[in-house]
Parts: structure tokens; sequence; C-alpha cells
């Protein structure tokens, strides 16, 4: 498998693996996470894909934003395919990153082939009540002064704790993890509030002529398992639960995760026929 480094003008960090004659796979992280989040799952998907990872504004190693609307973001990720001249791109979304995927899709529906949404929480109702560590670190008064002085033990743990599984967190996550402020964290999580409040991402997809895969980790603490049923709305939906894992299978489960995401790839890539 060949890596390689691409620094776009736009300031967005991005890392891409895998043959670029290969059918394009990109992968959106959730909030407050970054491209690394994926590692665990990249060999599997480069062995067939053109993998395009992402650190999305003011994650990772890309640099900030003046908006982290939804839409917004959705449109910076529409203009990097362009520059990388990409079209008919098989988009895989974790988390939030999922709501950047949809709108991508509602605004250029000539970029995506299709969409596998993981752990995607459908609406506000499905948000269940957050793990200590995550209310502590995420929200006021606390939150500022924690993540100010978050240690790599705590930012394990703060990952970890959303985990139904005992996982190695990818170093590289961590790091970024560390890199991320509190202000844009804030920022982000309140416009990724704000776009499942004003409509469902089922209702959304389900005014879209697109492929759609959610995989949801039957044992996830932050979304309701039981909503992944919500997105039965959505036309042709495919929708798989994964025993014993909770919010980010691609790190509890790698090969779990990699198995449908390749089967529905290979089922609804490319450009739709004449």
């Amino acid at each position: 498998m060949s890596e390689y480094d691409v620094e776009q003008s736009r300031g967005m960090h991005v890392v891409q693996a895998g043959s670029r004659e290969a059918p394009p796979l990109l992968l959106i992280h959730g909030s407050g996470f970054s491209g690394a989040s994926w590692d665990p799952v990249v060999p599997a998907l480069a062995g067939s894909h053109h993998v395009i990872r992402i650190d999305l504004p003011g994650c990772g190693r890309s640099a900030g934003a003046s908006s982290y609307r939804v839409p917004d973001q959705a449109d910076r990720v529409a203009a990097l395919l362009d520059d990388l001249g990409l079209s008919f791109v098989v988009v895989l979304g974790h988390s939030s990153g999922g709501y950047i995927a949809t709108a991508l899709a509602e605004r250029r529906p000539d970029l995506v082939a299709s969409l596998a949404l993981i752990s995607t929480g459908p609406s506000p109702e499905a948000l269940l009540r957050q793990p200590v560590l995550l209310r502590a670190l995420l929200a006021p008064p606390l939150g500022p002064l924690l993540w100010a002085r978050r240690s790599e033990a705590m930012i394990r743990r703060g990952i970890t704790v959303t985990c139904a599984r005992p996982v190695d967190v990818p170093n590289d996550l961590v790091t970024d993890v560390r890199r991320i402020r509190y202000g844009t964290l804030r920022k982000v999580l309140t416009a990724n509030s704000a776009y499942i409040a004003q409509r469902s991402v089922p209702e959304r997809l389900a005014a879209l002529d697109v492929p759609v895969l959610v995989l949801f980790g039957a044992e996830d603490p932050r979304w309701d398992p039981a909503s992944a049923r919500w997105y039965e709305v959505v036309p042709g939906a495919r929708i798989e639960m994964l025993p014993g894992v909770g919010h980010i299978p691609m790190i509890e489960a790698p090969k779990a995760t990699s198995g449908p995401v390749l089967r529905f790839a290979a089922a609804s890539a490319g450009p739709p026929s004449a």
C-alpha cells in the first residue's frame, strides 16, 4: 500500500493511500477527531480503492475556518475533491462526519456515488446522556479548563469511554486531538446540532437519489442504537448493526467495519449508467 501526503492551498490536510487509478473512497471524521481515526481500516480499504482522508478545518493538521456550519464544511470538501479531479466518490462519514457527507450529497450530487454513515446520529432525539468524562470535557464550566490541561491519558480515556470494548487508540489521533482548540470544538458541535435540528439526516437522505449504508454499533453509548432503524425511511438504505461495538467501529472492530463498507462500495461505486 502506498501512502503520500498532500497539502492543499485551501488549508486542509489530506492523506491518500492506494492506487490513484482505483475507485475513490473519501473518509470524513467526526467531531474532535481527525483523519487518523481511520488508521485501523485504511489498509483493508486501500487494497481496492483510492482512499482519501481529510482533516476537517480546525482539526488535526488543518487550518481553522471562519465558519463551521455543516453546509460550509461540505462546500470546502467539494472544492477539495474538485482540486483533486475526483467525482463519483464513495463517501464514508463517521459520527458527525456523516452530516458533512450528507450535506455534500445535497449540495454536490455530481461528486457522490454513494454514502456510508457510521455511528451517525439521525436527529437530536436520538442523543443519549453522554458519559460523564465527555460531559466534563465538552461543556462549560469545566470544559475549557479541562481541555487546556488535557493529558495524553485523558485524551485516550475520553476516546475509549465511547467504546464498548478495549481498544488501541492510534497515536496520531491522540496527537491530532491535542491540536484542536476548545473554542473550535464548541463551534463545530453547535453547528452539527443546528444541522440535524433543522432537518433529520434520514429525512435529508430520503430526498436524495443516492445509495446509503448505515453502520451502527449495537452498544453505542452516545446515540441510541435503536435509532439506526430510523434510516429505514430512506429508500433502499442498508442498515447493519455491529454486535458488541460502541461509537467508534473503525477502531473497535476494523474487520467488521471494513467488510460491509467494501461490499457496499463495490456495489455502488462509479458513474450512473446511461
